[in-house]
């Protein structure tokens, strides 16, 4: 079928909105019309190289080009047509993506750890997860990548069952969409990778989508003290609105704000979600880290970045702990239906972080809003075209 998307066609972009070529469902794959796909930083890294190298780069070292793909991780839509053997889904379902696939059989799932699955961590690798040949094409016939397995900047993308949650048909889909990488990656890294309990100090460095998503879980898991910092002044404001007690422009004005709400503890836990974590940031996210606090690196780094500035004696004595998480170490399967469930009770802001919707043609001016720090989280809404 003719379909249209985003693509890249390597590092650099910019984004170019094609018509392209999708080969039906296969085995195990679904077929989904998409009604929305969030915009988010990670996408960004690709096109910047942070993430991603040129093709020119991957054959010169012997690597699989990435490129052209079709980008977007973050979505929802709805099912139209499923491959032999599809038991779960129907057509009609409404979905949202997962960008870690989940096989439900690797010793990370049977775990209960469905974020680190075997399965998911192909998901930078081109071609469909089952056989690694192609359902997207170019109106040429090139083969297309679709980044995470999803490619979500698609108006239709066939995806893998393993990288599908069906959700309540009752539920909006285009905040929905936020339920497939922002919500759970932020709340998820207050909640689940932090321990975040009644009574915490929590800062929360970076107010953007996952930022945002990491204040209200903060929030919601009982919080007395959350502390946002963002250079950008629209944000700050916008994390009061979150569930953000405080909100400052650096991590310098956090120290000594947290110094003086803790009485010199400083915070319980420290999530760090900017657009790109460096070293220095984590030397400071660690300063502001309370003895046995737990530091979170929720955001990316670029793929140069080896090392981290750490004040050593410090970090061991005073017993902290510094960690990552991916996906906020949730699982799809069962923690995208619980997010889901407290934004119906009106615990869970979603339809608040959406500061835009775009058509999928202005693709690049959303992505330059996001980088001017004009909105919490854009959404392409497919609805619009």
């Amino acid at each position: 079928m003719r379909s249209r998307a985003a693509i890249l066609h390597d590092v650099g972009g910019p984004w170019s909105v094609e018509d392209i070529e999708l080969d039906p469902p296969r085995a195990g794959e679904v077929l989904v019309e998409m009604a929305a796909a969030g915009l988010c930083h990670s996408d960004d890294h690709i096109l910047r190289g942070d993430m991603s190298v040129s093709n020119e780069v991957a054959r010169e070292f012997g690597l699989t080009p990435m490129f052209p793909l079709i980008g977007g991780h973050e979505g929802s839509g709805v099912v139209l047509e499923v491959g032999d053997g599809v038991t779960d889904f129907a057509a009609g379902d409404h979905v949202v993506m997962s960008f870690v696939a989940v096989c439900g059989r690797c010793r990370w799932c049977a775990s209960g750890m469905e974020y680190l699955c075997d399965y998911g961590a192909q998901t930078m690798a081109p071609g469909m997860p089952a056989d690694q040949t192609f359902r997207h094409h170019t109106a040429n016939g090139t083969p297309l990548g679709h980044l995470a397995k999803v490619g979500a900047f698609a108006n239709h993308t066939v995806v893998s069952v393993n990288s599908l949650v069906k959700i309540d048909p009752h539920l909006p889909l285009v905040p929905s969409a936020l339920l497939s990488c922002a919500i759970p990656t932020g709340y998820g890294s207050a909640a689940h990778r932090a321990n975040v309990r009644g009574g915490d100090t929590v800062v929360v460095i970076g107010a953007g989508g996952i930022g945002t998503a990491a204040i209200q879980g903060a929030r919601i898991n009982g919080a007395a003290q959350i502390v946002a910092v963002d250079p950008v002044e629209f944000k700050r404001k916008a994390a009061l609105g979150f569930g953000a007690t405080h909100s400052v422009a650096s991590t310098e004005e956090a120290a000594d704000l947290v110094r003086d709400l803790t009485y010199g503890v400083m915070a319980d836990s420290v999530v760090v979600a900017p657009s790109l974590i460096t070293g220095d940031d984590v030397h400071a996210a660690l300063q502001l880290t309370r003895k046995g606090g737990t530091c979170v690196l929720t955001g990316m780094s670029a793929q140069t970045t080896r090392s981290v500035k750490i004040a050593l004696q410090d970090f061991i004595l005073w017993n902290k702990n510094l960690v990552g998480t991916v996906f906020g170490s949730c699982n799809p399967r069962s923690d995208i239906a619980r997010l889901a469930r407290l934004y119906q009770s009106g615990q869970l802001q979603l339809d608040e972080m959406i500061t835009k919707r775009y058509r999928l043609d202005d693709i690049n001016d959303a992505y330059a809003d996001l980088l001017n720090g004009e909105i919490i989280r854009g959404v392409i809404d497919f609805g619009l075209d």
